[in-house]
């Protein structure tokens, strides 16, 4: 794809557009009381910080470039990653939220730690950190610099080095809060010019009827037959709530603005936000793709879907905005992650293990010095990912998650669900248990590629499996082991009475998406 001609009036929109962005930022951190923490806000996130920032961190360039590829070869059926979500948000709000705002933590292993013990602490937190490099910086700078690539035409590594850049710029200069805001501005602008992409585009097709009758019927299916290759139901079903339990409930950068909730309401109002607003991830990131199928149904590579229509629907002086969009979603995601990465190596690592003295000047510059490593770190690795050839974007994401995720979902759900769980089974699982599931994984995508072995299950039914096999193994060694975790020793059991305009909201978004399911069905 040749790349797009930038013009006067996309310069200026986009230099508009930056000047904004770092006006939020200086004017969020200014709002930072002197001397207190980079990483929680001050507790003072309200539900529509907490919503837009869940939803920003999600909203990586993945979506816009792999849903839209999905969207254009399969239709809506890859929906599912953004619909089924809402159980897993459901299980944050009203399982995992009040747990961690109760013990009042700042990162996941340090719960994890009350739970099991400092050791597996220890482990999670190194867990944690690495998987922040790889699932989260690595791959969404890899993403981005294939949508800049596109645009600009420039190499892989100066793209990377402009969007960290600018992410750790409010990382450093703000903080959770500078990110938190500035994701709410740009989730906004977000919204308006997806939208705005896929109305043109629907009205260009001729409506929805115009649309329906030019794509095949089974585009509309939200369930595939088990003898679908990309798709089937049954993995989809079975594998992933082991991806949603991880993702959504357990993941330092999906979780953190959570735990900077003002209070359990707003924290619980917050995550109901979110489930509406993955609502939108079909109409935004998908119908385009669909859109693009109907309008160009010869399109050599799926993956430019989304750029395709922005360069033949948008007028030139537009294009400066759609930059800046796509900016919005990687500064969000990066800022977000950055954010994460900071607070769990200095938290976990740093203040419990390296210097428990410290002061809160010395926890900031060492959470300023973590933020600037991770994203050099994090650019080595975007690079080697450049470096790899023949394998889809989409399926690239989903299945890196698919196996990241079984230890970590496993550990979290046995530590709450399963009083008598003990330490030893939780560090084996994470450290044993990760092992297997990356060997199994790098087998997998690498060693013996499924397009070539046929004998591999889908990846994500390879997930559940894992899975499964981790809550038995944990059972077992909980079982045998000889040390027994004392139940009085962890005591996080919820008694709040939830207020009442909290079950109404979520008792309507789970009408909402059961709706949509029965709308959606395949027949």
């Amino acid at each position: 794809m040749n790349n797009i001609n930038i013009s006067y009036w996309d310069w200026m929109v986009l230099l508009f557009y930056f000047v904004l962005l770092i006006g939020i930022g200086i004017w969020a951190s200014s709002k930072r009381e002197k001397g207190s923490s980079l990483f929680l806000a001050e507790h003072s996130l309200k539900w529509y910080h907490i919503g837009f920032s869940m939803w920003g961190t999600n909203v990586g360039p993945s979506m816009l470039i792999a849903s839209a590829s999905a969207g254009f070869t399969t239709g809506i059926v890859s929906g599912n990653y953004a619909w089924y979500a809402f159980v897993f948000i459901c299980l944050l709000a009203f399982v995992f939220a009040p747990r961690y705002l109760k013990l009042n933590v700042s990162t996941l292993p340090e719960f994890i730690g009350d739970r099991f013990g400092q050791s597996t602490r220890n482990i999670l937190a190194w867990y944690t950190i690495i998987t922040i490099l790889i699932s989260w910086l690595a791959l969404t700078l890899f993403a981005g610099g294939i949508l800049i690539r596109q645009m600009l035409g420039i190499p892989m590594w100066q793209s990377a080095l402009i969007l960290l850049l600018i992410s750790a710029f409010f990382t450093i200069l703000g903080g959770l809060k500078a990110v938190a805001y500035t994701n709410v501005y740009q989730m906004i602008l977000l919204i308006v010019v997806s939208a705005t992409l896929t109305i043109i585009g629907l009205i260009k097709v001729g409506g929805i009827s115009g649309l329906i009758s030019k794509v095949p019927a089974d585009y509309w299916n939200l369930f595939k037959p088990n003898s679908d290759t990309n798709f089937p139901w049954l993995p989809i079903i079975l594998g992933y709530p082991v991806m949603g339990v991880w993702f959504w409930c357990t993941d330092q950068s999906m979780v953190q603005p959570v735990l900077a909730a003002k209070n359990i309401n707003q924290g619980q109002l917050g995550t109901n936000f979110t489930g509406w607003l993955k609502i939108l991830d079909v109409p935004l990131y998908i119908l385009p793709g669909i859109i693009c199928f109907a309008l160009y149904p010869h399109l050599a590579n799926p993956d430019t879907a989304y750029m395709t229509l922005i360069t033949n629907l948008f007028p030139s002086g537009m294009v400066g905005l759609i930059i800046a969009v796509l900016a919005a979603a990687l500064v969000s995601t990066l800022g977000s992650a950055l954010n994460a990465l900071s607070t769990v190596f200095t938290m976990d690592i740093y203040v419990k293990r390296i210097c428990p003295k410290a002061t809160q000047k010395q926890i900031i510059k060492n959470g300023r010095i973590v933020t600037i490593a991770g994203a050099i770190i994090s650019i080595f690795i975007c690079l080697a990912i450049d470096s790899i050839k023949g394998l889809n974007l989409f399926n690239i994401f989903q299945s890196v998650l698919s196996f990241i995720a079984p230890p970590m979902a496993a550990v979290f759900l046995m530590g709450v669900f399963y009083k008598k769980t003990t330490m030893r089974a939780a560090n084996w699982v994470l450290t044993i248990g990760t092992a297997i599931s990356l060997t199994i994984g790098i087998l997998y995508l690498w060693v013996f590629p499924s397009e070539v072995y046929h004998f591999w299950p889908h990846f994500m039914l390879l997930s559940f499996y894992i899975f499964a096999f981790l809550i038995f193994f944990m059972f077992v060694v909980s079982a045998t082991d000889p040390k027994r975790f004392k139940q009085e020793a962890f005591n996080c059991e919820i008694h709040e009475k939830y207020s009442k305009k909290i079950i109404i909201l979520w008792a309507v978004l789970i009408l909402v998406m059961i709706g949509l399911y029965i709308i959606f069905n395949g027949h």
